[in-house]
């Protein structure tokens, strides 16, 4: 019945909706004028104790309180790291962003850890240090990252003075520094007044004015259907405005009128979103997707006493559930596009968004997911996430559902199909699309396959950013290209990127089945007019069948696969894939092709703490030229 709820839910959305639906939810909740009688003034809102309220604080800290302790103690010996013109210049000199955000996040980490030893604690042992970093971080010309400095006038990676970039980290930055002023202004007060001065001044043209007065790119405000994306960076930055106008400013009109505009542009993110849920940037970004689109939500509804909700939209409710139908087990997720294919998603973070959306389905997997990662103390680098935590700890600890699996989930918008096995531990995870999703991989009709919960046929996905990897060179990055994802080569040419390359007649037949035309995915040198790939999973085995038509036959089809484990291809007609513990067998009609291995060392660092120092793609090369015709693998 569940299996049956699910389908017929999503297909149901998919005759409602086109790809970009106008609704503008929050908009219809509250025009900016009825948004000023709604907001709660002067951080009456906020439900955390004040800094002075030891027997508040110690009832959320509880059992934790001596660990954030111990972690401020660490960081009072702290030396600020100055952050050289030179990191930021190194971007545009080599590409490497890394120079530059190591310093950045290791000062991040230890103001954080500073400011909830001092709630922990207060006693003022940690005020002294913490007036160290506020100044330090007050005389930054810059607080984005140098990969996000060159969106200024000069293109260049140097911060421009007088020109404030709203980034990203720019905005985690400014929310942590806003509650840092909301909690200590007094006791800073005590030490002398230009503290809090100073720093307000900073918040105010960095995030406030930045804000109001610039239309940054992820605000969406020029946004053009069918040419434009709305990515994560807009739930993200506009939930640290919103932050930011609801600790630090008091005039009430100024306040509406900021709150209203992050009210206008997150309903471009969620139209941009398909009502079906899926987030076609996966897991690993679903926390700064979906789950900041929670945070946001969460922060609206807070700040208006609970009068602005949308927790009861469908849609919002399904871009929930997305992360939990995207868990496979033992901490793999599916891992499309820039996604890494271990962890990544914050169980108590889960668990808040599906008890707002009232799905069970999100809470036991959040139960579930905090038995298989070992919990410590929050740290999800978002302050006001890590205060949730707290607040809601006793909440989640007290939650006894259970992990519920549902054997196959299709999202008919998105394209994306998830057919599992749970008796036998196989599932198949595979999509159409097209080749300008955000974070795109030219991968349209590829899949992964899992046996025992362990991925065998894989996405290679994430690979450390660089200056290359959101440039014009993007799709030079091996792992970007058709070639090594699972998918075909056709006539010798691979897909291309951009919008227009997409699938056509995706669809899944509701139980174990999902075909799609990946013909539109690649240029016209390959002269395809049809390849419809199918795959059925049944009983444990998965059965691939191409059937193809092209125009002419100008070279040898090749048709690739990606594994981690090592292969035995003694056998003709069958491979022996064997990772770790797991083995599969693939099978294909030697007759029909040729066996190529070809060994991928891998030496970037994202990658090898997820798949080691190797890979190796199985090529299988046909033997003929064909216009017309099939092929057929099965992997048991």
């Amino acid at each position: 019945m569940k299996k049956i709820l699910i389908i017929t839910m999503l297909s149901g959305l998919m005759l409602q909706a086109s790809a970009y639906t106008e609704r503008n939810i929050l908009q219809h909740k509250a025009t900016e004028a009825q948004l000023k009688q709604l907001l709660i003034a002067r951080q009456q809102w906020v439900s955390y104790p004040q800094y002075t309220d030891r027997e508040g604080w110690n009832k959320m800290f509880g059992d934790w309180k001596a660990g954030f302790i111990l972690q401020g103690e660490a960081a009072l010996s702290h030396q600020w790291i100055t952050v050289n013109a030179t990191d930021f210049l190194e971007f545009e000199r080599t590409g490497n962003r890394t120079v530059m955000q190591e310093p950045y996040f290791e000062n991040r980490k230890a103001f954080t850890n500073l400011l909830m030893a001092e709630l922990a604690e207060g006693k003022g042992r940690f005020i002294d240090q913490l007036i160290n970093g506020v100044f330090y971080y007050c005389e930054m010309t810059s607080w984005a990252l140098s990969a996000h400095t060159v969106v200024q006038s000069s293109r260049r990676s140097l911060p421009t003075l007088g020109e404030d970039v709203f980034d990203l980290y720019a905005g985690d930055m400014g929310t942590l520094l806003a509650w840092t002023y909301y909690f200590f202004r007094d006791p800073f007060d005590k030490v002398d007044p230009e503290i809090s001065r100073r720093l307000r001044h900073e918040l105010q043209h960095r995030l406030l004015d930045a804000y109001l007065n610039h239309s940054f790119g992820w605000m969406a405000e020029n946004f053009v259907v069918g040419q434009s994306s709305v990515n994560n960076w807009n739930p993200w930055c506009n939930f640290n405005a919103l932050a930011c106008f609801m600790l630090l400013e008091n005039d009430m009109d100024v306040l509406a009128k900021g709150v209203y505009k992050t009210m206008v542009s997150v309903d471009k993110f969620i139209n941009y979103s398909q009502v079906d849920g899926a987030c076609e940037e996966g897991p690993h970004y679903w926390t700064a997707a979906g789950g900041m689109m929670y945070d946001y939500l969460q922060l609206l509804c807070k700040a208006t006493g609970g009068k602005l909700s949308v927790f009861t939209d469908s849609q919002v409710k399904n871009m929930g559930e997305y992360i939990a139908h995207s868990y496979v087990d033992n901490n793999w997720v599916v891992n499309f596009a820039d996604n890494q294919a271990r962890g990544g998603v914050d169980p108590a973070l889960v668990y808040r968004f599906g008890k707002a959306v009232d799905s069970p389905l999100m809470m036991g997997y959040a139960k579930h997911l905090s038995q298989v990662i070992p919990q410590g103390l929050p740290a999800s680098s978002y302050i006001t996430r890590d205060f949730e935590s707290l607040e809601h700890r006793a909440d989640f600890l007290a939650c006894s559902l259970q992990r519920q699996i549902h054997p196959c989930v299709w999202y008919p918008l998105t394209q994306f199909c998830y057919i599992r096995d749970a008796q036998r531990g196989v599932m198949l995870a595979a999509k159409g699309g097209y080749n300008a999703e955000s974070h795109n991989h030219n991968d349209v009709g590829s899949f992964i396959f899992y046996k025992q919960n362990t991925p065998v046929l894989i996405d290679a996905g994430l690979v450390t950013y660089t200056r290359q990897t959101f440039s014009s060179e993007r799709y030079t990055i091996w792992a970007m290209q058709s070639d090594y994802h699972n998918l075909p080569r056709i006539n010798g040419v691979s897909q291309h990127e951009g919008r227009e390359y997409r699938a056509s007649d995706a669809r899944c037949n509701g139980r174990n089945t999902f075909s799609v035309d990946i013909a539109g995915a690649y240029p016209t040198e390959a002269d395809v007019k049809s390849w419809v790939r199918s795959y059925n999973l049944n009983k444990g085995v998965l059965r691939i069948t191409d059937k193809f038509a092209l125009g002419s036959a100008k070279a040898a089809n090749q048709v690739n696969f990606l594994t981690w484990g090592e292969v035995d291809a003694s056998v003709p007609g069958k491979l022996l894939l064997r990772v770790a513990d797991t083995e599969a067998v693939l099978q294909y009609d030697d007759s029909q092709f040729e066996v190529r291995l070809e060994p991928l060392q891998i030496d970037d660092p994202t990658m090898t703490k997820i798949w080691g120092n190797k890979l190796c793609r199985i090529s299988l090369v046909a033997k003929k030229q064909a216009i017309q015709g099939s092929y057929k693998f099965l992997i048991s």
